[in-house]
């Protein structure tokens, strides 16, 4: 049934009862002008990165495209989110990384989670052999990510289901700033990654520069975030942001994102968070 609502002459308002101007007689001008919502598209997408907005549809029509990997075509900019781990904040014992990976948006596009030893993680901890198994919406593995257990120069190399090598990531002889050499399937060096001399990330964000494989020009950036006092302190749950440009090959985008891990484990997973149960290691 279609609601008859009173016109604006016939609307009154609270102050009308102390105005003497205001009657049915000469009522207020109406209210022609209504505050909006800012447009999601100018609100910085880091403030998407706690909240859920459920998950990015999935693109149609993407040509060779291997199947899973069709919303990184459309995006260029990821956020990635390390959960937390309740058994690892209160003793501080290291367990397996999960992950969430979002678009600018805050759509979740994949979720990761590491395999990896017991005896790895306690012994080696950072410097630790793993596989990082990443799925889509579906539940179906659409990335593999393996880093082997190496005394300096890491690596990670790059797989999409069901063993197809795709890339990877090498590091190069330490200079004075962190270097890596991003590879395409044919092993040329495609893009170079350049971080800073000081990777400490108190109170402020870190910038891993993404440039051309002849470093003359930067084309994106990783950017290890600043999540608060309280997560750096008690735990190593950390938030990344990954910007890449939109015609990126779809491969060397993956390749990022294992990147993005890589940086994770070598520069911010190597301090032990403090545990909230004091006697963890008595």
């Amino acid at each position: 049934m279609k609601k008859n609502y009173p016109t604006s002459a016939q609307r009154t308002n609270p102050s009308d009862e102390h105005d003497e101007t205001a009657s049915p007689s000469n009522p207020r001008p109406p209210i022609v002008h209504q505050p909006t919502r800012r447009p999601i598209q100018n609100l910085n997408p880091r403030t998407y990165r706690d909240f859920d907005f459920g998950w990015m549809p999935l693109p149609k029509n993407i040509q060779n495209c291997p199947a899973g990997l069709e919303y990184l075509a459309t995006i260029d900019q990821l956020l990635v989110r390390q959960e937390l781990e309740f058994l690892e904040i209160v003793t501080g014992i290291e367990t397996e990384n999960r992950y969430t990976i979002k678009n600018a948006t805050g759509q979740k596009i994949y979720y990761a989670q590491e395999e990896s030893n017991i005896c790895n993680r306690l012994c080696c901890y950072n410097n630790r052999e793993f596989n990082m198994h990443i799925f889509d919406q579906f539940g179906y593995a659409v990335i593999r990510l393996y880093r082997p257990w190496l005394c300096c120069l890491q690596s990670l190399a790059v797989f999409s289901p069901p063993n197809n090598f795709i890339g990877a990531i090498e590091q190069k002889c330490p200079t004075c700033i962190p270097i890596f050499e991003v590879k395409d399937v044919t092993g040329i060096t495609v893009l170079r990654i350049e971080g800073p001399c000081c990777t400490s990330s108190c109170f402020n964000d870190v910038d891993f520069k993404i440039v051309t494989g002849d470093g003359r020009q930067q084309i994106g950036v990783i950017t290890k975030q600043w999540s608060g006092l309280a997560r750096e302190l008690f735990t190593d749950a950390d938030y990344f942001g990954i910007r890449f440009p939109m015609d990126l090959d779809v491969a060397m985008k993956v390749v990022m994102l294992g990147a993005c891990f890589l940086i994770d484990f070598m520069y911010f997973e190597n301090e032990r968070p403090t545990p909230v149960y004091p006697y963890a290691y008595t």
